[in-house]
């Protein structure tokens, strides 16, 4: 079995969960990142605190602008998060080539707890292919 199949078995099972550095995928130059979703909103806060200020009073602008972050970082940052992990584990799992690029750089980890209750994580530094093998050994019984 190849052993990007064998990971995404495991993966299905939940037997094994994949790590991705949100930030490094999710900045300029990335195959995940896309631009507006992180620029738009902000600018858009700013734009409306700029003219809040401008045309109203400095507390209107600063308020929007308290607003603006609390949003920011309450609603527009988790769905960010949630997608730059969708598109990046999609994205590694389509080709070992592309999974094998992602690990080079560092921006996927391998987590997994054994039924015995050991675990284990492999990162850039190790080799992933040996721990799916190592993984897939030891639970094969419980394999979906």
């Amino acid at each position: 079995m190849p052993p990007l199949e064998r990971l995404r078995l495991l993966l299905d099972a939940q037997q094994v969960k994949l790590g991705v550095h949100i930030r490094k995928m999710n900045s300029p130059g990335s195959p995940v990142y896309r631009h507006g979703e992180n620029i738009w909103p902000a600018a858009g806060i700013l734009v409306a605190s700029f003219a809040g200020t401008a045309l109203i009073h400095f507390y209107v602008g600063a308020a929007i602008l308290a607003v603006g972050c609390w949003w920011w970082l309450a609603k527009v940052q988790p769905r960010i998060r949630d997608g730059v992990f969708e598109r990046a584990s999609h994205w590694a799992l389509q080709s070992e080539e592309h999974f094998d690029a992602l690990w080079a750089k560092g921006v996927l980890t391998l987590h997994a707890e054994l039924p015995d209750g050991r675990k284990f994580a492999a990162a850039r530094r190790d080799d992933w292919r040996a721990f799916a093998r190592l993984v897939y050994r030891e639970t094969k019984g419980n394999a979906a």
